[in-house]
């Protein structure tokens, strides 16, 4: 397992300066979220892999703009929209293949009276197999107010897709949903392929790692009993620290920790 950032920490910086900025950072494992439709064309796309290849960075995921409008586009009852959906995921498995990473998150429909679960958990599939013939894996986030969301749908997805069962677990929106990360990891098992981490205290449910009171320890040694292969990635949001320094020694200091603590990092 790597312990990377993703670019969205850093939202509102252009996508590529906040790349640009991981890496310097010496940080070799991230993910990039796009924020913008022109951040797709080609010309882009070759800024970001430049960067990579310079700094000798993972690119593990990527996030797509598309987030807000996949309820509309994919998960409608409205044929044309759905096309028009897939086409812009088929952009984002060309992109993935061309920066190498593995897989591609999907933050997907919010719940609506268009389609039932079933239908949902079968677009789902339809478009990891898409995806799957550029090398990549779609991953279903548990977004807080989203149909996986919920703990219960997670269970449900993850029988009705078998094989094509894959999540990216984050921490924080398991504690907005009010269900424990450890019970959803218990729950999905090694059909989690990727993990967003942050920390949380009582009042506040999205912190850099070490500031709060989340049991890492316990949570990665679950990671490992369940059979977890994957790499988690510190995402939170920007109001989670002042200074951009702040992020990378979080980030420094929590490795030390695990280390210190003995899970077992790749370098």
């Amino acid at each position: 397992m790597k312990i990377g950032v993703s670019t969205s920490c850093l939202y509102p910086l252009e996508t590529e300066k906040a790349l640009s900025g991981v890496a310097k950072a010496g940080i070799k494992t991230t993910e990039i979220f796009f924020n913008a439709e022109c951040e797709l064309k080609d010309g882009f796309i070759s800024i970001l892999k430049s960067i990579k290849d310079e700094y000798g960075i993972k690119i593990v995921s990527i996030h797509p703009t598309m987030s807000l409008a996949e309820s509309f586009m994919l998960f409608s009852n409205y044929p044309r929209r759905y096309k028009e959906g897939i086409e812009q995921y088929k952009r984002y498995a060309e992109i993935a293949n061309r920066l190498d990473a593995k897989f591609i998150i999907m933050h997907g429909g919010k719940p609506n009276r268009a389609i039932d679960n079933n239908e949902y958990f079968y677009r789902f599939s339809s478009i990891h197999e898409m995806i799957k013939r550029d090398g990549a894996d779609l991953l279903q986030e548990n977004v807080v107010n989203f149909r996986a969301g919920n703990l219960e749908v997670l269970k449900n997805m993850k029988d009705y897709l078998g094989q094509n069962a894959a999540f990216c677990l984050d921490i924080k929106q398991c504690i907005r949903g009010g269900y424990s990360p450890f019970d959803a990891l218990s729950v999905l098992g090694d059909t989690v392929k990727h993990i967003h981490i942050s920390d949380n205290k009582p009042d506040n449910d999205c912190m850099l790692p070490g500031q709060g009171g989340f049991d890492f320890i316990s949570f990665f040694k679950l990671c490992n009993k369940v059979g977890f292969k994957g790499d988690a990635i510190v995402e939170v949001y920007r109001d989670a620290f002042v200074e951009d320094e702040e992020l990378y020694e979080s980030y420094t200091k929590f490795t030390e920790f695990l280390n210190f603590s003995k899970i077992p990092l790749d370098k």
